[in-house]
């Protein structure tokens, strides 16, 4: 294929393929030219011009294939535009001739079709170059569409419609001819035909004024006709044909050229008239009313008023929003009139109206819900009103009129119904899409929405009735703040109107609605309401029978009120379960005796009421069964059951009660078979094994004997069949955006599909995925489907020789019927026995033996064949679901088999398409039937059928089912891979265009072969680069198809392909595809377009991004997107789309596509993000009357009210958003928390201003987010003052997270501020909305959640600027201490629980953050205080703050310990095991219900932890000392329940004493603490999990709790077991240290209380011997320590865990393992040392809670834990510092060996044999080989000896042989080379020559101090290079001179004498002082200063030495003068210190 990448082409290798390798290699240079024309230089084009033409025209007489032919017409329209065009009239000749030709064969033809399209694009793209040669082309082209067939008027249409195109204004003089041409093949046979003749009269309007001035009607009429028979593109063309055409003729401008044709301007209101016939009359056009019309006969078929429908929308979509604001009036109340009495035509049926109404809906919708933003559609909903009203006042008038038999038969009443129904359907949907937006329409009292609709609720008609029922639910979701509201008033009407039947049921619908809404309504309803419907539902059911004519609907009422109640779940239910279960026994007959009684008696209306009554009893059950699964025990279950018998034989008798009545119990009767056949099936069939036979044969007798001629199938079977296999039957079943009312051609003409009056019981269920409104069936129908499902069931449940009967009547029953009946019986049957196939391969089973087989087998054939495509999907899908239950390969080969000689021998459409796709489902259930043969054979007879053009059924249906073997066989269809993929290939390049369902098999079979190749398409050998490039060809092909849903499929092969191989695919080509399909009218495209940009930013969002903007700036003509791409990016354009498209998946879709572009590319263009989301945030602000701000407090007054202070920016300018719904404006929201989440993970840049601004300022493209805090503040505040209370919680949420993360960022231009400093007016305004009365208390809670986080961040310090914030607080606990009873009843009680537990959470947050402050600042100030004493006046400034904040808590804090105690208490209850629930108070706890339990949990769980930190933290601060003195009297007023801890209750006469209750607290807060920690779940917030250990370290900060704890040993050792446990499951430092710090205050407690017991002792025993003492402490006198009993065991088993997680080379098991091994030291992290100290701390405290005898037994563990860590991680440090852990380890080390225990004389000799063996160990860490001494730090190693030394016990150490290793490592050590190394083996001596104890530093002092002189007298040659060195002499003289100072009279003149000469040679006479460095200038001054203080000392010896050498003498007397002189200078320069200098001179006087 390379080969052919040539500007010409390559004849040679083109000669020498085969015939079909001919045509792709043609169509692949095509491309490639195609790419190339336009980028090769003119020149190089005109070089090639002429052989060019030659080439492309010969390829003309090829016959070529439509995809080709189109490429060949596209390539020489660029060469002649970019070349020479002289020789272009010679190929338009040639073409014109060549469709001259007479030539009339097939295989001539598309050579002819070339020669079309090739004129097409001509004309297209040179236009008027060619002059008037048009003329003739077009008359030669007109004159050949008269004897062309289909394909050719197809192509003479797109050609036409070219050539109009490229011509514009100067094909005038054709205009006319081609219009006559195109009214013809309007109406053509085929569909194809019809479309291309729409598309060409659209490019005609442009310029061909007649159309929509003169010819205006019988365009339109054309239009109508056209509408006839249409398929979906017809009716998607022509309907956008005609909407355009009368668009443009109403907006159009006069023209001197239109004043001539006498032109008048048309109205709106003609325009809607002529559109209003189409729609009421059809195409029969205005006069000609034919007789049948006259008679009343005829009704518009359904296809022209769906075409009209959407011509409707076009119309008003053209014209655009604007207009349809302006005009909105006139046209609703046109579209209203469609369905109004005025023409009774349209609404004559049942049938008719419900499609009409349908209709006028969507209109609707479509218009006013897709064309207005938010302020309109407010401004419609106002209207939609005022038409309510206006038919409210005709109904009132007609039903006010005295005479009670016209009264119901008015024709007004039952002429407004339906205009009624559409209106208040389209109200519900408009408040339903505007949510919380729509508040201010429902408070506005003028228009009174609710009085309107509720006004309706008693209309004559059920229908209307049921639609009010329906907008009310609509208003209450989208309104929650009304459910309870509405739900009030409708149970009050009901109550006071119960004599009224249309009141009775009116209002139960309203009620059963609204009670449907609350699932949908998260903050739900008030528990009580539940109560009340029972009641009002039991009192209906009891008064039925009081009053005849109520009575059905009473009885109909109650019941459906009990069904709507059982939506609310088992919370609600549980509690009103026993009635109901009463009223179910009662309504059914106990016997069949009863019901014999009860047949003699009854009439026929009381069988009405009966079987209404028992049909809503069923429904009950049902809803109960459906909505309390968690209630239906064994017990339930049981009592459930009595009545089914009953329930059944009643069925069985309905047909001759039926017959006995009449016609009148038809329906009820219809109607109870459907609701018990629906019981039925979700009841586990076991319950009802006995009625099994009775059922079934009422359900076989429903299925075969139809009451209703209707053909059901597009209901029944579609989800019967796979979603795949109806793609074969065309668009209709698809998802389209037309799909409301696309459906009702579905059905056939009987049905218009469902609608709510069907049944009245669907008003309460959830609906269907894509409806707005619930489309219940008709009874007949619903019962065949409830029928299909239930003997799906059963039938799985019968034995099998009851199963042979069955199926053998059903086969009976299809043979005895014929014609049309006999197929809807087979459609019913084959459903049901469909269904049962379903339900035995679920459950595992078997059919059974040979003859259920057969039979089974015989039915399904039969449908197999079976002329209703549908009907021959559903069949070939139960015929391998046959196989899959039957499972056996040999009755699976015998199927397969069938289906081979059906094929072979039948040459009939219906059963090749239905075998053939039956062998591709064969293959779905049996995955790969394993035998290669089968493959084979299968591959072969569908590659045969799919070749077989005479009919693209059969082609379609044969490649659908080789998709899916492709799909399915796996790895064993690599083989037919090529062959296949060759054979696509040629039939996209040879299959007509039109046969679209052909096209889209092709593009499944190809995705199929791209899945089974997958990643081998990345590989580079010939025959995979030629795979991959056929793959390529093929998706070009498809991507060339005119067809949207071929596209949409060329798009996923190639989303297909990138995921594979990535590189192959051209990701500028595909971007630009998918941009300008982005806004198709076909969904499944758009679908397909967002689902491959999906993947796409997955891997590579920028580029795609920069493709889609280049695209537009490249902007070719034939691209216009919808979107403004250019502006916004793709980004923009698909939020845009985001806000405009309904379809849920899609816009799903759309946002994960922002999501993964946001993810990658939001830090590099920060600014274009923040502004796309700021430009749809700001867009709301427009119509945001900014939550209204109360300006009446002082402070404000002086400020501007916050809120001014945004919204005064003017918003007039242009937005490239207009009015973006809510949902958009909320995403937009989201997006921003997620760039600010992005930017975190980006750098600390974009949080810190001044690094910020610098990096701006080297490179301006830099951008961070810091820079834009205005724009973050402005944004959040615009959400957060929104009307939408999503958008409120979603700006509440961006305000929180930019609090938490800006709070610390410094203002650097005003130092000590923060810069969220100066936004505090704006946050102060956006949360001062949330708090008003009527806020939903979710968005008081989170806005609680955003104060807390203000006033804890501390960017304001100015107490007065914060009280602005915390008054907001404060109001919220004053409503909170008003109690549960203040809450208003509009929501359920569990929202007031999680209102007060949101604001308890704040101050609990506030509090904490002010104790925090407190105590850091303190610390700060005992600190400064050690520093410096000036700092009183900085501490003081320090503390107001924090103390000020702790003050604004401070009084309010005796109520909100109170409140906090009384919340954990709660939650103590709440997170009771369920086994104690019966321990739980009856009437709930202090702030939750008992119904409201489960509701209430989460609410608690969410903040429960930072109350516990709080209350530990109050607890704390007062000591425990502070039990409240008015204890008896709370101030709350509260009920005091039997749960409150500290308020004590009037019942109980002992008040607790304060150490109970504090007792009480204390267990309160560590049982919550402890059952928490025990098993965190694993979704525990890590915070919850800090709060609580950071709660119990406050609580053991003081001592009353500690000594509890202390004195307690099993809670101690429970809780470290708890905290071991915690850290085994974390691993997060944070958490692990916080535990750390807990274990050292446990461990501090039990050290306390070990002390206070032995002091009591020793007090008590004063004058016992010291001997007699108890021992106290663990291990008593014998050492043991019990596991699980034992504190210091666990506390041990702790630390190892934290030491052996850190640091693994510790655990001696895993010391051997080779992984260990290696030695090499690992440096620990940061977090890692920290836990590693913190461990050690703690171990060093272990001996002191031990007897001397347990001491013994823990001290080598920690010795050997101790010296470990040291050993580990004693390693060389960069900067010289010791590492923490050495530090700690060193520490611990001391803190042991100075332990009591040491000393004590039971353990001294243990200790001291423990210690010597300790210090043994410490020394042989030297001598480990393995050549790693060069790393270990021999400092630490010399510092752990020396604290042996120095701390322990002189026997420890003065063992000889210890001795001896001790001084042998100082001397190697003293000779190290490193300098830093020998100053601090100085420094340790030092310390150890100084030791009091002589026995221990003598021997020190005799080995080391003679080595120290000779070193130091080393010096003298060697002087000091640099500071360290000089720092290793000083420290060495000091060595000296201290001991000088300890040593004894007679050997202190030797030592002086050895030092003194040392000292002297370091001085330096004058002339070397000038040149000397720094190193040496110190050392000189250091020794003279010494000399100075060592002469006068031992002045005897000094002279002696002095007058014994000369030489020093002069030496020091020269540097000594030279030192007076230096002074002297320095004095004249600075005269202010004189008294230095005498000190010197005088101390210089001892010569």
């Amino acid at each position: 294929m390379e080969l052919a990448h040539s500007l010409l082409l390559n004849e040679e290798e083109y000669n020498q393929l085969g015939e079909y390798q001919k045509s792709e290699f043609i169509f692949e240079w095509l491309r490639f030219l195609e790419k190339l024309l336009p980028v090769t230089s003119r020149a190089d084009i005109r070089e090639n011009q002429k052989k060019l033409v030659e080439q492309l025209t010969s390829l003309l007489n090829n016959a070529p294939g439509p995809p080709t032919r189109r490429l060949v017409a596209k390539n020489l329209a660029v060469l002649y535009s970019t070349g020479d065009t002289f020789s272009v009239y010679q190929t338009i000749e040639k073409c014109n001739e060549l469709i001259r030709s007479k030539d009339d064969s097939p295989s001539y033809l598309p050579t002819k079709l070339a020669a079309v399209v090739c004129l097409g694009y001509l004309y297209k793209k040179l236009g008027r170059i060619l002059g008037n040669s048009f003329t003739d082309t077009v008359g030669n082209v007109l004159k050949a569409m008269k004897n062309a067939e289909s394909q050719g008027r197809y192509e003479i249409m797109l050609s036409l419609q070219n050539i109009l195109k490229g011509l514009g204004p100067a094909a005038i003089p054709c205009h006319r001819d081609i219009y006559k041409a195109a009214r013809s093949c309007l109406t053509d046979r085929s569909m194809a035909v019809r479309c291309a003749a729409a598309k060409c009269l659209l490019e005609l309007q442009n310029e061909a004024v007649f159309m929509w001035s003169t010819d205006l009607d019988s365009v339109v009429t054309l239009c109508f006709k056209s509408f006839e028979g249409s398929n979906y593109d017809v009716r998607l063309a022509v309907s956008k044909l005609l909407g355009t055409i009368l668009a443009r003729a109403l907006t159009s401008k006069q023209t001197p050229a239109s004043t001539k044709h006498n032109f008048r301007r048309i109205s709106l209101e003609e325009v809607m008239e002529l559109l209003g016939t189409g729609f009421l009359r059809g195409s029969s056009g205005f006069l000609r009313a034919s007789g049948d019309m006259l008679k009343g006969t005829s009704s518009v078929s359904r296809d022209v008023r769906v075409g009209v429908t959407q011509a409707y929308v076009v119309f008003a979509s053209t014209l655009g929003g604007q207009w349809l604001e302006r005009n909105f009036s006139a046209f609703l109340s046109h579209i209203l009139d469609l369905v109004s009495q005025s023409h009774p035509k349209a609404i004559q049926s049942q049938m008719d109206a419900i499609g009409c109404r349908r209709c006028v809906s969507f209109i609707l919708r479509a218009t006013v819900g897709g064309l207005l933003g938010e302020k309109a559609q407010i401004a419609a909903a106002k209207e939609i009103c005022q038409a309510i009203w206006k038919l409210k006042k005709v109904v009132d008038a007609a039903m006010s009129d005295s005479n009670l038999e016209t009264r119901i038969m008015t024709a007004d009443v039952t002429a407004s119904q339906h205009v009624l129904v559409c209106a208040l359907q389209e109200l519900g949907s408009l408040i339903h899409g505007l949510g919380t937006t729509a508040a201010p329409l429902l408070q506005d009292s003028s228009t009174g929405v609710l009085e309107a609709v509720i006004s309706v609720i008693l209309h004559p008609s059920i229908s209307v009735r049921l639609t009010a029922a329906w907008c009310l639910r609509c208003i209450a979701v989208a309104l929650p703040s009304y459910v309870s509201l509405l739900l009030d008033r409708s149970i009050e009407r009901l109550s006071a109107l119960k004599s009224s039947p249309e009141a009775v049921t009116g209002y139960s619908f309203a009620v059963a609605a609204l009670l449907g809404a609350v699932k949908h309504c998260p903050l739900g309803i008030p528990h009580g309401k539940g109560k009340v419907i029972m009641t009002v539902a039991e009192d209906l059911l009891c008064s039925a029978s009081q009053n005849s004519r109520i009575s059905v609907q009473r009885t109909q009422a109650g019941w459906l009120l009990i069904a709507a109640l059982m939506t609310l779940g088992p919370a609600v239910v549980q509690h009103h379960l026993p009635r109901m279960l009463l009223l179910w026994k009662c309504v059914f007959p106990s016997s069949p005796k009863d019901l014999e009684t009860e047949k003699t008696r009854g009439d026929s209306f009381t069988w009405q009421v009966t079987l209404e009554g028992r049909a809503g009893a069923l429904c009950a059950i049902k809803s109960f069964v459906s909505h309390c699964a968690g209630l239906l025990t064994d017990e339930v279950v049981q009592r459930l059951l009595p009545p089914l018998p009953g329930a059944v034989d009643l069925l069985t008798q309905l047909s001759s009660i039926c017959k006995s009545y009449g016609n009148s119990l038809k329906t009820s009767s219809t109607v109870y078979r459907h609701k018990l056949y629906e019981l039925l099936a979700v009841l586990p069939p076991k319950t009802y094994e006995g009625s099994f036979c009775a059922v079934l044969k009422e359900l076989v007798a429903d299925l075969t004997i139809p009451d209703s001629q209707i053909d059901a199938s597009t209901f029944l079977l579609p989800p019967l069949c796979h979603e795949d296999d109806l793609l074969l039957l065309g668009p209709l079943l698809q998802e389209t955006d037309h799909r409301f009312i696309e459906e009702q051609l579905l059905l056939g003409n009987s049905v218009a599909g469902g609608s709510l009056e069907y049944d009245p019981y669907s008003i309460y269920e959830k609906v269907a995925k894509r409806d707005s409104i619930p489309k219940p069936l008709p009874p007949v129908l619903s019962v065949v489907s409830a029928a299909t499902r239930l003997f799906g069931v059963i039938f799985s449940h019968i034995g099998e020789t009851h199963r042979l009967q069955v199926l053998e009547q059903l086969l009976n029953s299809i043979k005895q019927t014929k014609g049309s009946r006999q197929q809807i019986v087979q459609l019913n049957v084959v459903s049901a026995f469909s269904t049962s196939l379903k339900h035995l391969a679920n459950c595992k089973g078997s059919l059974g033996p040979e003859e259920v087989k057969r039979s089974a087998l015989t039915l399904v054939m039969g449908a197999l064949e079976s002329n209703n495509p549908l009907l021959r999907c559903a069949a070939a899908e139960c015929w391998a679901r046959l196989a899959q239950v039957v499972s056996d390969s040999a009755f699976t080969a015998g199927l397969a088999q069938v289906s081979f000689d059906k094929i072979k021998s039948a040459r009939d459409v219906v059963s090749r398409t239905g075998h053939s796709l039956a062998l591709g489902c064969l293959y779905r259930y049996l995955g790969g039937i394993g035998s290669t043969q089968h493959l084979n054979a299968c591959v072969g007879i569908l590659y045969t059928l799919s070749q077989d053009n005479t009919s693209p059924d059969v082609q379609a249906w044969a490649l659908h089912s080789l998709s899916l073997i492709v799909d399915l066989a796996g790895p064993l269809y690599h083989v037919h891979v090529e062959p296949t993929l060759s054979l696509i290939l040629i039939l996209l390049l040879t299959v007509p265009p039109t046969y679209t369902e052909v096209h889209q098999s092709l593009g499944r079979c190809l995705n199929a072969l791209i899945t089974t190749l997958g990643p081998e398409l990345q590989g580079s050998s010939a025959t995979v680069s030629a795979l991959r490039t056929s793959c390529l060809l093929g998706c070009a092909v498809m991507q060339d198809n005119p067809d949207c849903l071929v596209q949409a499929q060329a798009i996923s092969c190639l989303q297909q392909l990138h995921m594979f191989a990535p590189r192959h695919v051209n990701l500028s080509n595909l971007v630009s595809c998918l941009c300008v399909n982005l806004c198709s009218s076909y969904l499944l495209l758009r679908r397909a377009v967002v689902a491959c940009l999906r993947q796409l930013v997955q891997r590579e969002a920028a580029e795609v991004s920069e493709y889609a903007v280049a695209l537009v700036k490249e902007s070719r003509e034939d691209f216009t997107p919808d979107i403004n791409i250019r502006e916004i990016g793709l980004e923009g354009a698909l939020l845009g789309l985001l806000d405009k498209e309904l379809d849920q998946r899609l816009c799903q879709d759309i946002k994960e596509t922002l999501s993964h572009m946001l993810t990658s590319m939001a830090v590099e263009k920060l600014s274009f993000w923040l502004k796309l989301c700021k430009d749809v945030l700001a867009a709301s602000a427009d119509f945001n009357t900014v939550a209204s701000v109360d300006t009446t407090q002082e402070e404000e007054t002086a400020k501007l009210d916050d809120a001014s202070i945004l919204t005064s920016e003017s918003y007039e300018r242009f937005h490239p958003f207009s009015n973006p719904r809510w949902s958009t404006r909320v995403f937009a929201a989201e997006c921003v928390c997620k760039i600010i989440n992005q930017c975190e993970n980006a750098g600390s840049a974009h949080f810190d201003i001044t690094l910020a601004q610098e990096r701006k300022q080297r490179d301006s493209r830099d951008d961070f987010l810091v820079l834009h805090l205005a724009d973050l503040i402005r944004m959040a505040f615009m959400a957060a003052t929104d009307h939408s209370d999503q958008l409120r919680l979603s700006g509440l949420q961006t305000l929180l997270i930019v609090v938490r993360k800006f709070a610390a960022v410094p203002e650097p231009e005003f130092p000590g501020h923060v810069i969220l400093e100066q936004y505090q007016a704006n946050v102060g305004a956006a949360l001062r909305p949330a708090f008003a009365p009527e806020t939903p208390p979710d968005v008081t809670a989170k806005a609680c959640q955003v104060c807390s986080a203000w006033i804890a961040s501390g960017v304001v310090s100015d107490l007065n600027d914060l009280r602005r914030v915390h008054q907001l607080l404060v109001s919220s606990l004053v409503k909170v201490q008003a109690g549960k009873e203040a809450q208003g009843q509009q929501y359920n009680e569990s929202t007031s629980t999680m209102e007060i537990l949101a604001v308890l959470k704040a101050w609990a947050e506030v509090y904490i953050v002010a104790v925090e402050k407190q105590k850091n600042q303190s610390d700060a100030h005992n600190h400064s205080l050690k520093t410096t004493k000036s700092a009183e006046e900085s501490y003081r400034d320090i503390t107001s703050s924090a103390g000020g904040l702790l003050d604004l808590v401070q009084a309010d804090l005796g109520t909100l310990s109170k409140l906090w105690l009384a919340a954990l208490q709660d939650f103590a209850l709440l997170i009771l095991p369920s086994e104690y629930a019966s321990q739980l108070p009856a009437e709930g706890g202090t702030f939750y219900t008992a119904e409201t339990i489960e509701n209430a949990r989460p609410h608690y769980y969410n903040s429960w932890a930072l109350i516990l930190y709080a209350t530990a933290l109050w607890l704390t601060t007062t000591g425990f000392i502070v039990v409240d003195p008015d204890e008896g009297v709370t101030n709350l007023s509260r009920p005091v329940t039997p749960t409150t801890m500290c308020q004590d209750s009037s019942t109980r006469p002992s008040v607790k004493s304060p150490e109970d209750v504090n007792t009480d607290r204390f267990h309160l807060i560590l049982g919550i603490s402890v059952e928490f920690l025990c098993s965190p779940r694993s979704d525990a917030a890590m915070e919850n999990i800090i709060a609580c250990l950071r709660a119990l370290q406050a609580l053991f900060d003081v001592p009353w709790p500690r000594s509890k704890i202390g004195g307690d040993q099993e809670l101690g050792v429970e809780l470290l077991n708890v905290l071991h446990r915690l850290i085994l499951t974390r691993e997060s430092p944070d958490i692990q240290l916080a535990a750390l710090e807990v274990v050292r205050l446990i461990l501090f407690a039990a050290q306390e209380h070990v002390k206070e017991k032995r002091r009591s002792a020793e007090v008590d025993d004063g004058a016992a011997e010291k001997e007699t003492l108890p021992e106290f402490g663990e291990g008593k006198d014998t050492g043991g320590l019990v596991p699980g009993k034992s504190l210091v065991f666990a506390t041990l088993e702790f630390c190892v865990c934290i030491l052996v997680r850190q640091l693994p080379q510790l655990n001696p098991k895993l010391t051997c393992s080779p992984a260990v091994q290696s030695g090499k030291h690992l440096l620990l992290s940061e977090d890692g040392s920290r836990l590693v100290s913190a461990a050690l701390v703690i171990l060093s405290d272990v001996p002191a809670i031990c007897s001397p005898e347990g001491s013994v037994s823990v001290l080598p563990t920690i010795l050997y834990l101790i010296i470990g860590v040291l050993r580990e991680t004693a390693v060389k440090l960069q900067d010289e510092q010791l590492p923490l852990t050495v530090a700690a380890s060193l520490q611990a080390l001391k803190g042991l060996l100075s332990s009591p225990m040491a000393r004590a004389e039971k353990s001294r000799t243990a200790w001291t044999d423990l210690l010597r063996s300790a210090l043994a160990t410490v020394l042989d860490c030297w001598d480990q080989v393995d050549g790693l001494l060069q790393q270990r730090d021999e400092v630490s190693l010399l510092t752990a000896i020396t604290v042996f030394i120095l701390s322990s016990s002189p026997e420890v150490t003065t063992t000889e042989c210890l001795q001896k290793r001790c001084i042998e490592k100082f001397k190697i050590t003293l000779d190290s080379k490193d300098p830093f190394v020998q100053y601090k083996c100085y420094q340790l001596l030092h310390s150890i020559f100084q030791h009091p104890n002589k026995t221990v530093s003598y021997p020190y002092i005799h080995s080391l101090a003679p080595s120290i002189v000779r070193k130091l007298q080393e010096t003298e040659k060697a002087k000091p290079e640099n500071a360290a060195e000089l720092q290793v002499i000083q420290e060495g003289i000091k060595v000296l001179t201290a001991l000088t100072a300890t040593a004894e009279e007679e050997h202190r003149a030797h030592l002086v004498a050895c030092l003194l000469p040392i000292l002297i040679s370091f001085l330096l006479d004058e002339n070397a002082l000038g040149s000397a460095t720094n190193a040496t200038k110190n050392l000189h001054e250091f020794a003279l200063q010494n000399l100075m203080q060592i002469g006068p000392q031992y002045s005897s010896v000094f002279k002696k030495l002095m007058s014994s050498s000369p030489t020093m003498k002069a030496r020091l007397e020269s540097a000594v003068k030279g030192n007076q002189e230096s002074i002297k200078v320095k004095t004249a320069k600075h005269a202010k210190n004189p008294g230095k200098s005498s000190s010197i001179q005088l101390k210089t006087n001892f010569l």
